[in-house]
């Protein structure tokens, strides 16, 4: 059985990518750099983030600052955990992280807090747009 099209304004579908994403980041791959691999765990955080802004009825940039989508977030009266506020530090792997030489390499530890960060938005996520829907 096939699942049901969803449309890109259905937060649903933006919950489903940020679990795709965050699948890859967890994925070690032997030739895969950690950077490419907290990429995506930033990318899975700022998805669920979207998804909350949609579900909300939130326009929003396509701004991948997750300080500045948590704030947005923050201002429709969606209480924002202090835990999920954190994932603001995993912004800098949107960016710098994907090219050679911007940032410095990436530590196991730095790794592993990303994943966890991402972990714990899209927890937060999932619970706004099931709890409410």
């Amino acid at each position: 059985m096939s699942e049901p099209h969803l449309l890109p304004d259905d937060p649903r579908v933006w919950l489903k990518r940020a679990k795709s994403n965050l699948i890859r980041a967890r994925s070690e791959i032997e030739g895969v750099y950690l950077e490419d691999l907290c990429f995506d765990a930033q990318q899975a955080a700022e998805k669920a983030i979207k998804a909350v802004l949609i579900y909300r009825g939130v326009r929003f940039l396509y701004s991948h600052d997750l300080a500045e989508l948590l704030t947005l977030a923050e201002k429709t009266g969606e209480p924002i955990p202090d835990i999920v506020m954190q994932a603001a530090k995993i912004t800098r792997y949107a960016v710098a992280a994907r090219y050679p030489g911007i940032i410095e390499p990436v530590s196991r530890q730095e790794y592993s807090e990303a994943i966890l960060l991402a972990e714990n938005v899209l927890a937060w996520a999932e619970g706004v747009v099931q709890s409410k829907a």
